[in-house]
């Protein structure tokens, strides 16, 4: 692959502020060099944090994204931005789940994702938000997201 592709990506490569929202936050795609094949990409975020919306207590998850890619792969930096972007961010477990997995199939257009929050307990409860969008390929390598079911998480 030639340089020039990545001459779009504005943090990749340089000092980056975390931005302050996620509607700041710019998320960075880059060209799949193997659109032709079907195979699985995961990041891990064991450390997320977002505040409750009528508290503002902090609330963290252990996030785990699954995709299939299609023409692009999300570029790491900008999704570390974009998820650093919800520490200042008021909203309740399913919302941040879910509007950052709509947000990554809109924007990337994947085969497939899968998008798993697996939140830490408010009142003794934890919450674990799950979604999938569009068709698992046919072959494709789809491990367990290794993530238990909450027993003191860690």
């Amino acid at each position: 692959m030639s340089q020039n592709i990545y001459e779009g990506l504005s943090q990749l490569g340089g000092k980056s502020a975390t931005p302050q929202t996620p509607e700041e936050a710019v998320l960075e795609y880059v060209p799949n060099p193997r659109p032709n094949t079907d195979y699985l990409v995961r990041f891990t975020c064991p450390e997320f944090t977002s505040l409750c919306p009528v508290t503002g207590q902090p609330d963290f998850a252990h996030l785990v994204l699954d995709y299939v890619p299609g023409e692009t792969l999300v570029e790491s930096k900008s999704l570390k931005l974009f998820l650093q972007s919800f520490r200042n961010h008021r909203a309740f477990h399913e919302d941040c789940t879910v509007g950052i997995a709509e947000r990554l199939f809109e924007e990337m257009k994947p085969k497939w994702l899968r998008f798993g929050g697996y939140w830490y307990p408010r009142g003794g409860i934890p919450i674990d938000v799950f979604v999938q969008k569009g068709k698992l390929p046919e072959g494709v390598w789809l491990p367990d997201q290794g993530v238990v079911p909450y027993r003191g998480r860690g």
